[in-house]
């Protein structure tokens, strides 16, 4: 046989040995769908994209381009703080922890459950709001007639209301149950009708506060879990504010931070709604803000949400266990919580107790633990808790073993904040 003919018949014996060629996959970023016209994904480098800080109104409460969540029981005020919230932005006022609002704009409100007319327009006025800067999203019109703003359907219409105005900074929508087109409790309907209004707020820069209530019976346990519907408007929502007042007492209310995905998730404010007379004669109500509050929110609405009498005779007993065991100076945080949990008291409780008593925490200015201390006590070392009682007499009843809860020499005590 030829060298020729050789190597033919290697080559033949080759192809026949060959396995079948594959099918060519299509591109991984596309695909037929349905048999109609090719879609193509589009992706995004990490490395083309340059990072941005979240864009605050009101700094760890409210972001620009972001869905946050007002809950709380029906009686809060939730409507009336929403709207002293957006006279800040009109005015460039202040925030409720007295930080500036530096974004001066416009505020878009729809509310579905009171009129602008005698409630929403006097309350704004109340909180020194700039009415000009506030525009209500009140009718539709389409094909020649007119109909009611319905926020299922229609907040596409609000881009072109902030292409026109330019400058709105807070979204209002209220409750935000209706925006959802179907059952507010199935997790899938809910993000489907809130992804567009999120998405606005992302293309416009523009906050959006959703006002909703608490589910009833669900008194003292998650705040986010106590939110009416479905779980996705907590898990959809960037920022969720939780709002409870005292029923029992002088009407103090208390707002707090129950989620937050972009900055701190703990920490409230006290407020109160104050019945005012506008010199037209026109009788409404405004939210006076009060002071600050550590703690998370299941603790801080917990205080609140207390019946008045337990609350009041816990919260007295846990300032009182503070005020005597501070008595002779700063003690250990860590020995504190030790000796309270002994005491008989819970940490929102002596949380609200701090806040009572207004007392500072201080920290070493090397490592060590935080320390509590009297806001008249000065940082010195001392030895015992005892020391400052006279000798051979204690206050602390059985409490007398906590003897060694003394505090750092004052040479490395700084002061800061903390949220314990």
């Amino acid at each position: 046989m030829s060298a020729d003919r050789t190597l033919e018949a290697i080559a033949e014996q080759l192809r026949r040995n060959r396995p079948a060629a594959r099918p060519v996959a299509p591109p991984p970023c596309t695909s037929t769908g349905t048999g109609q016209e090719l879609a193509e994904l589009g992706l995004i480098c990490a490395a083309d994209v340059e990072p941005e800080a979240i864009r605050w109104l009101w700094p760890g409460w409210l972001a620009a381009g972001k869905l946050a969540i007002l809950a709380g029981a029906p009686g809060t005020g939730k409507t009336t703080l929403a709207l002293g919230l957006a006279a800040t932005i009109t005015t460039e006022g202040r925030w409720p922890d007295r930080t500036p609002c530096r974004e001066r704009g416009s505020v878009l409100v729809w509310s579905g459950e009171d009129d602008a007319r005698d409630t929403l327009i006097p309350r704004l006025m109340a909180a020194g709001a700039e009415r000009s800067r506030v525009r209500f999203l009140d009718h539709v019109k389409q094909g020649g007639r007119q109909r009611a703003f319905d926020p299922a359907q229609d907040i596409p219409l609000i881009a072109a209301a902030m292409e026109m105005l330019g400058d709105v900074r807070l979204l209002i929508i209220d409750p935000i149950v209706s925006a959802v087109r179907g059952d507010s409790h199935k997790a899938a309907e809910v993000r489907r009708s809130l992804q567009p209004i999120v998405d606005y707020a992302m293309k416009h820069r523009c906050a959006v506060l959703g006002i909703t209530h608490f589910a009833k019976g669900t008194s003292g346990g998650n705040p986010l879990e106590r939110v009416i519907g479905s779980q996705a408007f907590g898990a959809l929502a960037r920022i969720v504010l939780v709002a409870a007042k005292a029923e029992h007492s002088d009407g103090g209310r208390v707002l707090a931070r129950a989620k937050s995905n972009i900055g701190p998730d703990d920490g409230g404010v006290g407020y109160t709604l104050e019945q005012v007379v506008l010199p037209s004669g026109v009788h409404t109500s405004v939210v006076k803000w009060g002071s600050l509050l550590t703690g998370s929110a299941r603790e801080i609405l917990g205080e609140v949400e207390m019946e008045e009498a337990d609350q009041g005779s816990a919260l007295e007993r846990a300032m009182a266990f503070l005020q005597e065991i501070l008595a002779a100076g700063p003690v250990a945080k860590n020995k504190l919580d030790d000796a309270a949990r002994e005491a008989g008291h819970t940490r929102a409780t002596l949380l609200r107790a701090k806040n009572k008593l207004g007392l500072h925490a201080i920290h070493p200015a090397i490592r060590g633990p935080w320390y509590w201390k009297l806001p008249d006590s000065p940082p010195k070392a001392l030895n015992t808790v005892q020391d400052a009682h006279s000798p051979g007499m204690s206050t602390l009843g059985e409490l007398e073993h906590l003897g060694g809860l003394g505090a750092p020499p004052a040479s490395t005590m700084t002061y800061g904040r903390h949220r314990e």
